[in-house]
């Protein structure tokens, strides 16, 4: 299977549509002084090759009440309900995000909540899931890093 090359160009496409997913391509292709033509069957190309997947949508769940973080690593009975428990775990709409893993955690999540006490009854959901035996549960005080760009400029330095 033929490797698909981005150029810098491209690189520039993205760099760009990470800061903004809805940034127009006309706006685009004034920025790299190319036509919107151009931008457009660029972009197309990308997502006929899976390097562009959709696009994403930022909450500031902070001004919508919701800036407390906690992550939850969940000891499971029996590696064997994983599946099960994840099933579960998407019922409950304050994990935002849950990984399977190797290690301490047979699942590691993140949850978002109101306060403490919102975060205890959702880890308490949690902990009341068939399969569940115990949880570990981490406050986030400070999102310190969350930067899209230094990993995707770092592939670009190894292509």
């Amino acid at each position: 299977m033929k490797k698909f090359t981005l150029d810098e160009i491209d690189h520039q496409i993205l760099d760009i549509l990470i800061e903004n997913a809805r940034t127009p391509f006309t706006d685009i292709a004034k920025q790299l002084l190319v036509s919107a033509g151009t931008i457009h069957v660029r972009v197309k190309k990308m997502e006929d090759e899976g390097i562009i997947q959709g696009s994403t949508l930022t909450l500031n769940y902070e001004k919508m009440g919701y800036s407390f973080i906690a992550h939850v690593g969940i000891y499971l009975e029996k590696t064997s309900m994983t599946q099960g428990v994840i099933e579960n775990l998407r019922k409950i709409s304050n994990v935002t995000v849950a990984y399977v893993t190797a290690g301490k955690y047979n699942i590691f999540c993140k949850v978002r909540a109101k306060g403490t006490n919102d975060a205890k009854d959702i880890i308490y959901e949690i902990d009341d899931i068939p399969g569940v035996n115990r949880t570990e549960t981490m406050i986030a005080l400070e999102e310190s890093i969350n930067d899209k760009k230094r990993m995707m400029h770092a592939i670009f330095k190894e292509l």
